[in-house]
């Protein structure tokens, strides 16, 4: 918080002031330079470092591609809207009813799953950067628009339960709410 001249004190939000600012610019840059390079990645050198997994590090990667794939979708669909609103192509109000269609919370169980230390080390590299950035858009999303999104209030009362998270991501892939 800051005093203004009339002595009032008025509280300052950085993210709001980051994402509607040309400091926004670096963060979009950030996240689509990461789309690009992931896609980039499974299309060529992941598909090729794919082939010599084991059948169990084959379904580890293809179950963590598509959570990749759909995490760094909707990181851009965000990125995206905050870009139209901070350019004035949409108001506030029409990024706040269209960003309710994206989802901030796809999980991923990472260190925890059986195999992940023998996925491609370029791979494990870009799930955990998309996780972090993720991360700090859910956390500037709900500084700046509010309140988490059912899907998270969900991942609190059941955890880190497996079948939760393919449930949540089947969802997302086809979706539903």
């Amino acid at each position: 918080m800051i005093e203004s001249g009339n002595g009032r004190a008025t509280t300052i939000k950085l993210a709001e002031h980051r994402v509607f600012s040309d400091s926004f610019k670096p963060l979009y840059n950030q996240g689509m330079s990461l789309v690009e390079e992931a896609a980039e990645y499974l299309d060529g050198e992941g598909r090729a470092e794919a082939k010599h997994l084991t059948p169990a590090g084959s379904a580890l990667y293809a179950a963590e591609s598509m959570r990749l794939t759909t995490r760094l979708m909707q990181l851009a669909s965000w990125l995206l809207l905050q870009r139209a609103a901070n350019s004035g192509e949409m108001t506030r109000e029409q990024v706040a009813a269209e960003k309710s269609k994206v989802r901030l919370d796809t999980h991923s169980p990472q260190e925890q799953a059986s195999g992940w230390p023998d996925l491609p080390e370029k791979f494990r590299s870009l799930v955990m950067r998309s996780m972090r950035l993720q991360d700090l858009v859910r956390r500037m999303d709900e500084e700046v628009y509010g309140g988490a999104p059912p899907q998270a209030e969900e991942a609190e009362l059941f955890g880190n339960n497996p079948v939760f998270e393919q449930i949540t991501l089947l969802k997302t892939a086809f979706g539903h709410r």
